[in-house]
């Protein structure tokens, strides 16, 4: 709990000699048994996976029945969730809690209704899923379990309802969470995950100043073994940075968190999206796509995927993925992926010229978006309600709309937003055009926003063919030969 796992390790190995020299087996395994874990999560998989097979090899010698035996299911559950074999993890994870019942075990049993949970949850069930780790937070919040265990099992509550997306939930079990850290000033252990997850609510309800702060303060509390926590707060940065039009530092953030081991997409794409380079974008986000396979994992793609596709034009790719996004959503009960979904279909709708369609998935998107207080994404809805409206030919709601949605891109700094919002409305240049004309001052504002000349053309109701000509005189007017350097020089002279 205090950091220094190499004397845990350490200890835990005289702990399991002690008890074999002492004839008591049974609690040699459920040393072996930690020790295994603990070398997992610090990458050490050799190790690891000997140290459970003494554990094994030593419960196989014995005879009688013992609470150790629900232990060494939990890494055969593991191994059927690698393998993505949800109804397996489930039964070997049913037969540890029944062990844990008959022994009165209570944190076998909390590690077992976890993973029943996350296992229902991962075949479609997750109203029941979530039931089983509220029912199994009751004895974390009540302090019936060991501190490794609770923390362990916080940790991994809030993990699996953000990756259902239960906001609510997760926004719950964090602040019990950091209310638990707080009083053991002194912890290191599980303090770095906390913060991550304090980052990552904070970022949603429109905190980025905050969430930057945690993100970095959970980076600095990540010891060398932990890299998977020190990823996760390098690319919750790295998002933070993003959003604020601070590119070069989101890039070397995606950086540190995939030398981590943490995946730095879809976020890299994204970024690569806003700073021109559209063909990068989509040939990462296509890469990650083809490769994920697991439901959730593929669900938390989607949106980014959609919204790359559009952008690059490719319509029928974007409309398939929103209907692929709908069918896996279904069933999951949550307001977040209910307005992610509503989002992405508002989008495609949009893109394929139906406005009044269009208009009511993105209402329904950004009500959903205002209930969970999350005011970037309702602004990024109120921005697609602002063009569906322009399309309609009432222009006086698509000012309006777009002027509300500037107001909150401004109060959280987020500048490629608030540059598109500018050349969308004919905003005020900023000091010093650089030979640019107002139409080619909007193009450019729409390059740097990561336009693509097809969507450029259909905000500005012009030609490809007429935007392609701005484009081209752009960068001979600044010097420059790509999207990308028009857009570092537009943001290193203030034209956005």
């Amino acid at each position: 709990m205090l950091g220094r796992d190499d004397e845990y390790v350490a200890t835990l190995e005289r702990a399991h000699q002690t008890y074999l020299d002492e004839g008591e087996p049974a609690r040699a395994v459920r040393c072996a048994f930690w020790l295994s874990l603990t070398l997992t999560l610090r990458g050490e998989a050799g190790r690891a996976a000997g140290w459970l097979g003494r554990g094994q090899r030593l419960l196989d010698r014995e005879d009688r029945d013992c609470v150790e035996r629900g232990y060494l299911l939990m890494p055969l559950v593991a191994q059927h969730e690698i393998a993505g074999d949800a109804a397996a993890a489930h039964e070997v994870a049913t037969a540890a809690a029944e062990i844990a019942e008959r022994f009165g075990d209570a944190d076998l049993l909390a590690i077992a209704m976890h993973s029943q949970g996350n296992a229902l949850a991962a075949q479609g069930q997750v109203g029941e899923g979530l039931a089983l780790l509220d029912e199994m937070m009751v004895a974390v919040v009540s302090g019936e379990l060991s501190p490794i265990v609770t923390g362990l099992m916080y940790c991994s509550v809030i993990d699996g309802c953000q990756q259902v997306y239960a906001l609510r939930r997760a926004q719950e079990w964090t602040a019990a969470l950091t209310r638990w850290c707080e009083e053991q000033p002194d912890m290191v252990a599980f303090t770095g995950r906390c913060l991550v997850h304090r980052a990552e609510i904070m970022q949603h309800h429109g905190a980025w100043g905050d969430a930057l702060r945690e993100a970095r303060r959970a980076g600095g509390r990540a010891d060398p073994p932990m890299r998977r926590v020190a990823g996760m707060a390098f690319y919750r940065q790295a998002e933070l940075y993003r959003l604020q039009g601070e590119f070069a530092r989101a890039e070397a953030y995606y950086r540190d968190a995939s030398r981590c081991g943490t995946e730095p997409q879809p976020g890299l794409a994204l970024l690569r999206l806003a700073q021109g380079n559209a063909d990068s974008a989509a040939a990462a986000i296509r890469r990650i796509a083809a490769e994920t396979t697991e439901r959730l994992a593929r669900v938390r793609l989607l949106p980014a995927y959609v919204e790359i596709m559009l952008a690059v034009g490719d319509a029928e790719s974007a409309r398939n993925a929103c209907g692929e996004l709908e069918r896996l959503a279904s069933g999951l009960q949550s307001g977040m992926l209910d307005a992610l979904v509503a989002h992405a279909r508002g989008a495609v709708d949009l893109d394929a010229g139906d406005a009044r369609a269009a208009l009511v998935s993105l209402r329904r998107a950004g009500e959903a978006w205002q209930e969970l207080q999350a005011p970037y994404e309702a602004a990024r809805v109120r921005v697609l309600v602002g063009l569906a409206c322009s399309a309609l030919g009432d222009r006086d709601s698509a000012a309006l709309e777009l002027e509300a949605a500037r107001d909150v891109f401004s109060e959280l700094s987020a500048a490629p937003d608030v540059a598109r919002i500018d050349a969308l409305s004919g905003g005020a240049a900023a000091a010093g055009t650089h030979g640019l004309t107002p139409r080619e001052l909007q193009v450019l504002r729409l390059v740097a926003a990561g336009q693509t000349n097809k969507a450029i053309a259909a905000a500005l109701v012009l030609s490809e063919r007429t935007v392609d000509r701005h484009v081209s005189n752009i960068f001979s007017k600044l010097g420059t030969s790509s999207r990308s350097a028009a857009t570092a020089y537009a943001y290193r002279h203030e034209l956005v």
